[in-house]
């Protein structure tokens, strides 16, 4: 029909009737609309309104048996409905892991989630009649049965949810084949149809898969590997190689080594014994990417002796085949879950974490000889710190100590370090750990931008004193308020008590806030000066030229409930006073107002302070002590987020 251009005149049959696109979607579709010359906008309008009123329409159907039958031409990301999840048992300790069943609506196939993308379920949004599109999987075959590992997923909320759609059939039948059955869960398999007996059980066979090589079949992820797959290669990434250790006992002797792998999947620990250990332990390069293929045992890890999150571990054999890959890209450098260095407190002892940090001080190499071996080793202790204002030493041993070469101020990640709660809290690389220094990583870069800003002059707290703040269960004691620390009677029984608190400092005692101390490491005794430039040690019997001002503040601190004395001795009296002893010292003797001023900044700051309360006796009367074994600055995010907890209680 043709339009006017006079827009005030219509032709003498047009009527002023208008119909709707919208109305013509979901109705009969009028003459008048086919023959208008926006017609094609007005039917792509309506399919997009009939495919948003049914959501099946964004499945691809059939997309499950390409990618297993006819990868070349499969969809690269497949919409599919979800229509179970289930949770996998594992070793107690490991990341929990889910099974998931998907449909196409002709087709259903058992899907694994990797580790990395189990957030979504954790997260509430991965349901049952929910869709997906699939970004990255695998297709592999595992005991005669097709299973798609996956690997990152969206989740399609704008769909909403809805019941199983269609009576989609197993992929383990053929379609010719298949028989009109139920698909209820039966008692012996995790979903689907349940299979008639068949007389002739086919061959299993190698399926290809999204990361396929023609020289080497179909690449599994290592996820998909266990104790039940055959005939497979992996395609990793090195990310530590140990050292050669051996080992002599009744049985007799031997050695072995051990490898971490690592491709977009996950991470699995690998380790030659013996003649393979003279064979395989040249061959791996760390950051190099190798093809690692059975026959090689896959075995269930010795959690004890092993960093790696993976339930499985792998064994190298004689016939094993390992080739350095000529592609070395497309497989992750190296895979971290820090911990930051406030939050070791939270970790429990003997445990293995990652940490990142800058490298602030670099101790010598020393030698210790082991109590059971007596052989010597090298260890070396650095010191590391974090955006959360604290510290802590990290030792290395071996090789990674004598060839150590790092300079201060650089950023180090380690994986695979062990916690220790020597001296609070202290860490120790683990022989099957690695180091990274100065990596390609965000948070390398947001430390080292904070650090060059504002970390590199400022003082930071250490886990020091926290073994005596620790509960028989390992963990911190109690937050208390100052109320509660008196009305508790807390310091009163023969043991003493410790306890958490936050409080405001409001006055500290000027007189005799420090005093003059042996220079000697760890002697700290106190000095006195027998003439000019001569200070006499009882403990040591030594003149030194001058001591060490030490701490030892009497810190009045307030609550929303009441106030207490703290005493603070030098590590935490530098924190709160933002200098050290000698320097606050130095500065009283010069300008007594100007060291006045300093007291005065130190009030009016909130600290959580980590105590001890003791019976102490002095001058003939006993008295409840308070002493200080940790002095943090507030870190505002976690303070909210407990407030927000606090809340949530008030409101339940």
């Amino acid at each position: 029909m043709p339009i006017n251009q006079d827009t005030n005149t219509r032709p003498a049959n047009h009527t002023n009737t208008v119909t709707s696109p919208a109305d013509d979607a979901f109705g009969e579709p009028s003459a008048e609309l086919f023959d208008h010359p926006l017609q094609p906008v007005y039917q792509d309008l309506s399919q997009v309104l009939t495919m948003a009123a049914d959501p099946a329409s964004y499945i691809n159907q059939g997309a499950l048996q390409a990618i297993f039958d006819d990868p070349g031409n499969a969809i690269q990301q497949p919409v599919f409905q979800c229509v179970q999840i289930k949770p996998l048992a594992g070793q107690q300790g490991a990341a929990e892991r889910f099974r998931v069943v998907f449909s196409d609506i002709r087709n259903f196939v058992q899907s694994m989630l990797a580790t990395q993308a189990s957030h979504v379920v954790h997260e509430g949004r991965l349901k049952k009649g929910c869709f997906v599109r699939l970004k990255s999987f695998q297709a592999n075959e595992v005991k005669g049965k097709k299973i798609l590992i996956v690997l990152e997923l969206d989740i399609l909320e704008e769909l909403g949810e809805c019941e199983k759609i269609g009576e989609p059939k197993t992929l383990e039948v053929k379609a010719e084949d298949a028989q009109p059955q139920s698909t209820t869960i039966s008692s012996n398999g995790f979903y689907g149809n349940k299979l008639e007996p068949k007389q002739e059980r086919p061959k299993q066979q190698s399926l290809p898969s999204r990361a396929n090589n023609s020289a080497h079949g179909s690449i599994y992820p290592i996820e998909a590997l266990s104790p039940y797959a055959h005939k497979w290669t992996i395609k990793a990434r090195c990310t530590g190689k140990s050292e050669i250790k051996t080992w002599h006992n009744k049985n007799g002797e031997g050695k072995l080594f051990t490898v971490n792998l690592l491709d977009e999947s996950g991470e699995i620990r690998a380790t030659g014994w013996k003649e393979q250990c003279d064979q395989f332990h040249e061959v791996f390069q760390e950051g190099s990417v190798y093809y690692i293929g059975s026959p090689c045992r896959v075995q269930f890890a010795k959690k004890a002796y092993s960093n790696i999150n993976n339930d499985y571990e792998l064994t190298f054999e004689a016939g094993t085949l390992i080739e350095k890959a000529e592609e070395q890209n497309g497989v992750p450098q190296i895979r971290f879950n820090f911990t930051n260095i406030q939050d070791l407190q939270t970790v429990d002892k003997d445990a293995t974490i990652d940490v990142i940090g800058i490298l602030k001080e670099i101790g010598e190499v020393s030698e210790i000889v082991s109590k059971t071996t007596q052989k010597p080793y090298s260890k070396r202790e650095l010191t590391l710190v974090d955006n959360t204002n604290f510290s802590v030493r990290l030792t290395i041993w071996g090789n990674s100590a004598t060839s150590f070469e790092v300079p201060p101020d650089s950023v180090i990640a380690f994986k695979g370090v062990k916690v220790s709660d020597f001296g609070g809290r202290s860490l120790s690389l683990l022989s099957s750990g690695s180091m990274a220094v100065n990596p390609d990583i965000d948070e390398s870069h947001r430390l080292k931008g904070w650090y060059e800003a504002q970390g590199k002059d400022g003082a930071f707290s250490s886990h020091a004193g926290l073994a005596g703040a620790m509960s028989a269960g390992g963990r911190v004691d109690n937050f208390k308020t100052l109320v509660q620390v008196k009305e508790e009677n807390l310091g009163m029984s023969e043991e003493p008590d410790y306890f958490t608190c936050k409080a405001t400092i409001i006055y500290i005692k000027q007189d005799n806030f420090s005093y003059p101390a042996c220079i000697t490491p760890e002697c700290n005794k106190k000095v006195v000066e027998e003439e000019e430039g001569k200070w006499e040690c009882s403990r040591c019997n030594k003149i030194h030229p001058r001591p060490e001002h030490r701490y030892i503040l009497s810190v009045n601190v307030s609550d929303f409930t009441g106030q207490i004395w703290l005493n603070c001795f030098n590590e935490h009296g530098r924190i709160i006073m933002g200098r050290t002893a000698d320097e606050l010292t130095e500065l009283k003797q010069e300008d007594d107002k100007q060291a006045e001023e300093v007291f005065q900044q130190a009030n009016c700051t909130t600290w959580l302070f980590r105590c001890r309360a003791k019976m102490d006796t002095f001058q003939e009367q006993q008295r409840v002590r308070y002493q200080v074994l940790g002095a943090n600055p507030l870190n505002y995010s976690s303070e909210s987020k407990k407030l927000m907890e606090l809340i949530k209680v008030y409101e339940t």
